[in-house]
């Protein structure tokens, strides 16, 4: 077949009468008006909406540092001395209640397991800390701990997705997608949302990543976070070919703008303008990656600050020193996932891990944004997807015990653009099984991270499938005004 007349066969009615009579009006006004083009491209590679931020914003740049998994906040923020005397014993039944996973659910007894790491207090808050954390327990005067966030999920699949795009169906636009089409970025030569994959320890229960977790669901495929792989080589096929320079590649790209371009005019499909824009990305590049990965021209300080690690490629450590530079340079979301929070068997070993990893990188990251003079136009946020239990999965001894998914309570916290420091939020029962004050919803903490952004997250809405669509869920959510500075 003719591949013409197999282009004018794939035409709807819409398509056809508008590459007709419809577009003669425009290109008429056009002449009349001596414009050179008939619509100009944007000056900015990634605009922000008309009509947002929709009031003065304290934070330019989200960096969030998700612990995939589950951290257990029995073992980290959650201080519950009395639990020594309920060791072995088994959690009433009215704390226990009708929720369980199939993990434990067939278990004889629920024994309580107290945390075998000792807190302390720190700073002038006077917060409880877990010894697991001796750098982030530096820093409490600048964080605000969210003890009594909950979520409808009990599964990690389901509960990643909730945490990251509001919602447990797949399909929706993630918290960095929201953020790029709503306010898009102050840089033109990196993404607007860059996602990270850091290593993780050896003997860790990790869970997998899914891509929905920075995908962009309906939005269009631009906002899409951008994946920096773990390792020398951030990006895959970035440089060009042998025989390729960067002038045949410039060269290459305009006639290929140009062809894609035609088939937008023709077509409207939204996914080949986002192919024009992610080749031109890919161009820009190819210069910035380079120079963003190249840590050589930060000071000794601090590369010390953040520690040894900071010299291992892919590491969580030279991933938050990574965070950093991205939001320097105009980066708006950096999202690192941490994987190998799940720990159903041996939770003090693997604590100790994954704690040890991440511990003096996040407080680094703080510190380095601090005296930067960024840390005020920049939210952080610590968190996993769900809490654990307080009895043990499995068999429980004084040094080893494991713990079960537990959506009803965890810990979270927050810093910088914002967020007022050193205060808590929430309190649970004696159990650290379910909120007794301030209960918070996953999408309460989105919604407070929206307003820290300058967005009204009720007015941050697109229409998909009859609803107005936002990343807090169609249901009314507040912003957590306790911990707003």
């Amino acid at each position: 077949m003719n591949p013409f007349l197999e282009n004018q066969l794939l035409q709807t009615r819409r398509q056809f009468f508008g590459d007709t009579g419809i577009r003669l009006g425009g290109i008429a006004m056009a002449s009349l008006m001596g414009a050179p083009r008939i619509s100009a491209a944007p000056s900015e590679v990634h605009p922000a909406l008309p009509d947002l931020p929709h009031f003065a914003s304290k934070a330019k740049a989200v960096i969030y540092l998700h612990m995939n998994g589950g951290p257990s906040q029995l073992d980290t923020w959650d201080y519950k001395p009395n639990l020594l005397k309920e060791y072995q014993k088994s959690l009433p039944k009215e704390f226990l209640g009708d929720r369980i996973t199939t993990m434990t659910s067939g278990q004889a007894k629920f024994p309580v397991a107290p945390s075998r790491f000792k807190f302390s207090q720190h700073g002038e808050c006077g917060r409880w800390v877990s010894e697991l954390l001796p750098h982030t327990a530096k820093i409490v005067d600048d964080i605000a701990v969210v003890k009594t966030v909950h979520t409808n999920a009990i599964n990690h699949d389901p509960a990643c997705t909730f945490v990251m795009t509001g919602s447990e169906v797949p399909g929706k636009p993630s918290m960095g997608s929201w953020i790029s089409y709503g306010l898009g970025a102050e840089t033109s030569d990196l993404p607007a949302f860059v996602a990270l994959t850091p290593n993780f320890p050896n003997g860790s229960n990790a869970q997998a990543l899914f891509s929905r977790m920075w995908g962009p669901g309906f939005l269009p495929g631009r906002h899409s976070g951008v994946v920096l792989r773990s390792g020398n080589d951030p990006v895959l096929y970035l440089e060009n070919p042998p025989g390729v320079n960067r002038d045949d590649r410039r060269a290459m790209l305009d006639s290929l703008g140009e062809l894609n371009q035609r088939g937008f005019e023709k077509f409207g499909d939204p996914d080949i303008q986002t192919r024009i824009s992610q080749y031109e990305m890919s161009y820009r590049m190819q210069a910035s990656v380079p120079e963003l990965t190249n840590f050589k021209k930060e000071s000794k300080a601090t590369l010390d600050l953040y520690g040894e690690d900071v010299h291992r490629a892919g590491s969580f450590t030279s991933s938050a020193l990574l965070a950093r530079r991205l939001v320097e340079r105009g980066v708006r979301m950096v999202q690192i996932m941490h994987r190998g929070w799940d720990s159903h068997g041996n939770l003090p070993k693997e604590m100790g891990s994954q704690c040890k990893d991440t511990d003096q990188a996040c407080a680094a990251l703080l510190t380095d944004l601090k005296q930067r003079g960024m840390l005020d136009e920049t939210l952080i946020i610590w968190g996993g997807e769900f809490g654990r239990t307080v009895y043990s999965q499995g068999t429980l001894t004084e040094t080893r015990y494991g713990r079960d998914h537990h959506p009803r309570n965890f810990c979270m916290w927050m810093a910088g653009g914002g967020i007022k420091g050193g205060v808590t939020l929430g309190e649970t029962d004696e159990y650290s099984y379910n909120p007794v004050r301030d209960s918070v919803h996953i999408n309460e903490i989105n919604a407070t991270v929206m307003h820290c952004l300058g967005i009204d997250h009720e007015r941050f809405t697109l229409k998909y499938q009859g609803l107005d669509q936002r990343l807090t869920g169609v249901e009314p959510m507040k912003v957590l005004k306790n911990i707003l500075a």
